[in-house]
Formats: structure tokens, sequence, C-alpha cells
């Protein structure tokens, strides 16, 4: 099966001059159409710098990215414009709130995409709103309402039914439940299996939680200091993980642990283990 999103060497630098920063080192990491893949590493780690090159928001120095077969990388202009405007690839905001525009209702948020693309009559829009709304379990009586009047679960609904109105193949999550409370995460999350399930979406899940990622990935991709220092299904990641940095990452999910208390000792070595990777690999931060 051909990959959905096939990210391939990838090395993104920002800055300029003495200023550059080398971000991304040689990343690669492909989602299938019907795959939840989390991406995890810390805060810096390069997580959304990835996600806005699948965009093609930031250019990449080298390496490729390919979404559906066709090389997107590369596009620039009228091109990008168009790659965008299909709608093939949608992100999800971390903070819902800021990611919709409070002046507009949920009605005209859920069928922004639609309108955009043009084609469209007033009662097209309005059952695709409907039907976007339904697919999040959102209630219909909502659709009038601003996202000020909405609770963050509900907004984030909007913000996932707001990219799939569209028909999208790919979906980026970026931390999509990590301002919310656990049952709320819990539905968000619920949600995200649903829409993968029945739409045969492909999901890359952006977090800092491996917790997070126990019963919706498939696979799981650690980004550590900008490169994958480790991939492996879901199971393999928790029951066996073989780099550093991930294995202090399952050390602090009790749920992982079967709820037995981290050994300090074995912690205390672990976090020095990584400490020694990152002074090793300062050079990394700049070219």
């Amino acid at each position: 099966m051909t990959a959905l999103l096939d990210v391939s060497e990838l090395y993104v630098t920002l800055g300029r001059g003495r200023r550059r920063t080398g971000i991304l080192h040689g990343v690669g990491l492909t989602v299938a159409p019907g795959e939840i893949v989390g991406l995890i590493g810390e805060t810096g780690s390069g997580k959304t710098t990835l996600a806005r090159a699948v965009l093609g928001l930031v250019r990449a120095e080298s390496g490729t990215v390919a979404v559906d077969g066709r090389e997107v990388g590369g596009l620039r202009g009228g091109a990008l414009r168009a790659f965008r405007r299909n709608g093939a690839v949608q992100y999800v905001f971390q903070d819902p709130l800021r990611s919709l525009d409070p002046e507009r209702t949920v009605f005209d948020t859920l069928v922004e995409g639609l309108a955009v693309r043009g084609g469209h009559g007033r009662a097209e829009l309005r059952e695709a709103a409907r039907q976007a709304a339904r697919l999040v379990s959102l209630p219909l009586d909502l659709l009038p309402k601003h996202p000020g009047e909405l609770s963050g679960g509900q907004r984030q609904r909007v913000a996932i039914a707001r990219a799939i109105a569209v028909a999208p193949r790919l979906l980026i999550c970026d931390e999509p439940v990590s301002a919310l409370d656990a049952s709320t995460r819990v539905t968000i999350l619920e949600l995200l299996l649903r829409l993968r399930e029945t739409r045969d979406l492909g999901v890359l899940l952006i977090t800092h939680d491996l917790g997070s990622l126990g019963g919706v990935a498939d696979r799981v991709v650690v980004l550590y200091r900008g490169q994958v220092v480790e991939t492996g299904t879901t199971e393999e990641i928790f029951s066996a993980p073989r780099h550093p940095y991930t294995r202090l990452l399952v050390t602090s999910v009790p749920s992982i642990r079967d709820e037995q208390p981290p050994d300090p000792a074995a912690r205390r070595a672990l976090r020095a283990e990584v400490r020694g990777l990152t002074s090793a690999s300062d050079h990394w931060s700049t070219t």
C-alpha cells in the first residue's frame, strides 16, 4: 500500500547567517490510509516544524515530503496554494480558541473551506455543515453560536469538524487534547478513532504525552532534538523501548508500568543518560 504521507531524510534549518539553527535532521516517517501514527517528543524537538513542512509553511533544506504519492515539498506559488485549497491535508491546532475566528459562527467556520473552493450553493453548505457536525457528535443547535459560547471540548470538535468538512486524506493533529480535562480528552481521542475507521483517514497525532497514544496510535515515532530516535508499533514502544529517551518517557506513565511506581535510582540513571546524549548532540542545533 502506498503511504499517504511519506517523509524521507528531511532537513529543515531556520534563521539566517550565524543565527541559522538546524531543527530537523534527516527525519523520516510514513502514515498509511486508515492509520494513526503518534509523533512524540519534548517541547522544541521539532514536532510542529515537521507538521509545517508537510503543509509547505516552512522550506526544507533537503529531503522529500510526499502526500498520496505526490511530492509537495518543492511546491511554490500557485501550485502550493492549489495544494492547500484542495484540502488533502488538514491541520488541527492545539488551542481551538486561538485557531477559531471569534467573530464567525460555528456554521461559517465549518463551511469555510468549501466556500473558498467555490461551486456550492447555500443549501449545499448548510447540509455540509450539518454532516460535519454529526460526524463529531456536535449538537446542531450550536451551529449559530460563536466559539466563545462553547466549552473547550466543543471548540475542539468544531476545529476537527472544520478540518474533515473538506474530506481530507490526512489529518495532522498538533497536541489536540493537551488543553482539555481528562474526560474530554478521552472523548476527542475516541472521535479520532471513529473518524479513522469510518473515513479511512490517515492521522498524524503530535503530542508530548505518551500516555495519550496508548489506546489510539497504531505506531509511534519518537523525535528527540530533531532526529527520529525510535519507531515501532505502540505495543513495541510501550513494552520494550530501546532508546534512553523513550525509556524515560515510558517510565513516566503509570498505566504503562501497570501502576508500579518507578524506581528512583533507575529514573536518575535514565535522566543522566539522556543528559549525556544532549551534551553529545549540541552540534545538531547549529549549521
